[in-house]
């Protein structure tokens, strides 16, 4: 899987999307940044705020970012134009578009979903019990919101009308992180301390796969072009990939420490990462 890196600057590049404008779009946490990125061109930054987390494409045509640090729902538009949503002490981290024209986020320290309108009418939808730390969401095949929650080693599904379940994992600690909808009608995670990937069905039957380094600390998980996930492993400093079927292929990034965290496939059909050095890299799926 070929590889090449693009310099982006100081501010610690952690998410990563493709917007409607066929760029990138990137949060820059610890620079107070969202970033733009047209493969083969220069990057341009926005101030947005405090501590910019991940970052979505929202219905609307503009891009949606969380603000851990800031307690905010931020919104740009292509143009650079930013609006921001106060959501107070709640740190949100995950956000998504879901199948309701809204935007759904988790509430990391006040364990909710949240629920966003392009307009900005916030609603909150408080989980079963304390200290779950809900992290990255993901719109579901089935309609639903699907989320990790960290802290209580399960994953969690949200209606649209608001009815939360909780399935729990397998593996004891496993601190499950990212999530997204695979090429197979379920939910694929990662799970950062068990060193694993995970599958859920819609109906809730869960399988685990144990990465080849399992002290490799996955972090963020897409669905590439090619019909594989694709995963970053943050303290490994590589890119795995793993098919429908459980076989991982993993590649090293060629800077030691690189820090890989959000991945997506880009507008040019290549899969993206944003490393935490100050580089997004470029990945060609073999």
């Amino acid at each position: 899987m070929p590889m090449r890196k693009y310099p982006v600057g100081d501010g610690g590049p952690y998410a990563i999307t493709t917007g409607p404008d066929g760029a990138l779009w990137f949060t820059l946490v610890h620079g107070g940044r969202v970033g733009r990125l047209v493969p083969g061109g220069e990057p341009v930054f926005h101030p947005v705020g405090d501590g910019p987390t991940v970052i979505t494409a929202g219905p609307d045509g503009a891009l949606w970012f969380t603000e851990f640090k800031g307690h905010r729902i931020g919104r740009i538009t292509t143009s650079g134009q930013v609006t921001g949503f106060e959501v107070p002490g709640a740190a949100p981290f995950g956000i998504t578009a879901g199948p309701d024209g809204a935007l759904w986020f988790t509430a990391t320290a006040t364990d909710r979903i949240g629920r966003i309108t392009t307009a900005g009418e916030i609603t909150e939808i408080p989980l079963p019990a304390a200290g779950m730390f809900p992290s990255a969401i993901a719109a579901g095949p089935d309609g639903a919101l699907w989320f990790t929650l960290n802290q209580a080693n399960a994953i969690g599904r949200v209606g649209t009308d608001h009815t939360i379940t909780v399935f729990e994992l397998p593996t004891e600690q496993a601190g499950p992180v990212g999530i997204t909808a695979g090429p197979d009608g379920a939910m694929w995670f990662v799970e950062i301390l068990a060193g694993q990937a995970g599958r859920i069905t819609t109906s809730g039957e869960i399988t685990e796969f144990p990465l080849p380094d399992r002290a490799g600390r996955p972090h963020a998980i897409t669905t590439g072009p090619d019909g594989r996930l694709w995963i970053t492993e943050w303290a490994g400093n590589r890119i795995s990939s793993i098919t429908t079927d459980g076989t991982v292929t993993s590649e090293d990034l060629p800077t030691p420490a690189s820090e890989p965290h959000g991945i997506t496939t880009g507008p040019d059909g290549a899969l993206w990462t944003a490393l935490e050095i100050g580089a997004l890299a470029r990945i060609s799926p073999a």
